[in-house]
């Protein structure tokens, strides 16, 4: 009771309006903002990104002090029978991706390594060790678990992380294992991700102490294909010209669908940030003042260097405006149907583009370039999440020869930003711009 009371005052009282104010003075200065840099490279700042940090924020703050039971889980684990049965889900990460942004995380790196780990281990890995095993978060205190969802769909390191953090604090993992699709998804497969989704409600409903109704199941499927289906149209935006949205917007406005997919608050904020998408699009506001090359990201941002990168390409009139990490987040909002939620959840996360095959990726590929009239790709061949990175010599050679734009790899890491050159990073980019403006001079030639 004590415990609950000291949540309520702290999280929902205090906290909630500390952080409306703060929100409140992030939209003046936003405004402000828009007024006054008329001579910036960037168009002007989303002022919907006040409420995403107020959202972000407090999911954060009522983590700290929760009564509800805690499930720390995997970006791709089928969450929705976890918050049917009200547990306060963490994302490992999601906060090391935070950590990266904010540029706090090499030292959290370094804290993990001290304990022997090996510098080749995904550096999401370290920042989530570092953080548990020196007790310090320099972004967000988080909650401790009291149940452990995973999913290889993925990759294969999730299976080991947390299987480490599930013996640290001693306490059960449910691990669901998504066969590798090559071609299209079989339905003996699907029967078999739901078979093992059925067996692990009962451990989930054992934590929780209580039991799963499917009436709440339903609903918050019908809520999670609500959101990923808005951010699946936000994401649509960026086919305007100019764009109205980046794809560093998109990798900070993705928080939401992450963590907080299948709650009502996602489905607000995201209706808000498309509605204000929908007004830059009618007056040709963009992302940058001047777009003329259209950028395609491949693999996770490099968090640490948001900022530099899209700095440097905005000087040149260039803007990435989509990216396959962001569309992974969208692109399977028709396959859900809340009518048959366990049936819905299996189809869904087999198909997740990490666990499809590197053809099938290029495919996509091919559709975004298209779709958003790509100019050129840039492609983060990223030290940390080699499933991501198979096969990216081969797919920039495709997109080079047989779809004749110009390709290039960018080696760097996620979250490590140790044995990252800044000058080298940005005089590649610069060359790579170059290329960009031959091939559109070549084609006013023609």
């Amino acid at each position: 009771m004590l415990k609950r009371l000291k949540h309520i005052i702290k999280a929902e009282v205090i906290g909630r309006t500390v952080l409306r104010l703060s929100k409140h003075l992030d939209r003046r200065r936003l405004r402000k903002r828009q007024h006054t840099k008329k001579d910036s490279i960037f168009g002007p700042p989303l002022i919907s990104s006040a409420d995403m940090k107020e959202l972000m924020s407090l999911h954060y703050l009522r983590g700290e002090t929760t009564t509800r039971k805690v499930a720390w889980v995997t970006s791709g684990a089928p969450i929705e029978i976890l918050l049917a049965l009200d547990y306060h889900l963490f994302y490992p990460e999601n906060h090391a991706a935070l950590c990266g942004a904010r540029k706090v995380s090499t030292s959290l790196i370094e804290d993990s390594e001290d304990f022997s780990y090996s510098q080749d281990i995904c550096s999401y890995v370290k920042v989530n060790f570092g953080g548990i095993l020196k007790n310090r978060y320099p972004v967000a205190r988080i909650p401790k678990p009291d149940l452990i969802l995973t999913c290889n769909n993925i990759c294969q390191t999730v299976l080991y992380w947390y299987r480490v953090i599930a013996d640290i604090y001693k306490i059960p993992i449910i691990v669901i294992d998504t066969p590798f699709v090559y071609e299209k998804v079989e339905p003996h497969q699907v029967e078999y991700v739901k078979r093992q989704l059925d067996e692990s409600t009962g451990i989930i409903e054992r934590v929780a102490k209580r039991s799963l109704s499917e009436k709440r199941l339903n609903q918050v499927l019908l809520l999670s294909k609500e959101a990923v289906s808005l951010w699946l149209k936000i994401l649509m935006m960026a086919k305007h010209r100019p764009s109205p949205i980046s794809a560093f917007d998109t990798f900070i406005q993705m928080g939401p669908i992450v963590d907080l997919r299948g709650e009502e608050s996602t489905i607000r904020y995201y209706k808000r940030l498309l509605s204000e998408l929908e007004y830059r699009v009618k007056n040709r506001i963009g992302a940058i003042r001047n777009e003329k090359y259209r950028l395609l990201w491949d693999n996770l941002p490099v968090w640490f260097m948001l900022r530099e990168i899209s700095t440097t390409l905005a000087k040149y009139d260039t803007s990435i405006i989509a990216a396959t990490f962001s569309y992974a987040w969208g692109e399977l909002a028709p396959l859900m149907d809340e009518s048959k939620p366990l049936d819905s959840i299996a189809n869904v996360y087999l198909q997740v583009l990490l666990n499809r095959s590197t053809g099938s990726k290029l495919q996509t590929m091919k559709r975004l370039i298209d779709e958003f009239e790509i100019d050129g790709v840039i492609l983060h061949s990223n030290r940390s999440c080699k499933p991501y990175s198979l096969g990216q010599i081969d797919q920039r050679n495709y997109i080079i020869n047989n779809l004749k734009i110009p390709a290039f790899l960018i080696e760097a890491d996620q979250a490590d930003g140790r044995d990252f050159n800044v000058n080298q990073a940005r005089m590649r980019l610069e060359a790579f711009i170059e290329q960009l403006r031959e091939r559109r001079c070549k084609e006013k030639v023609q």
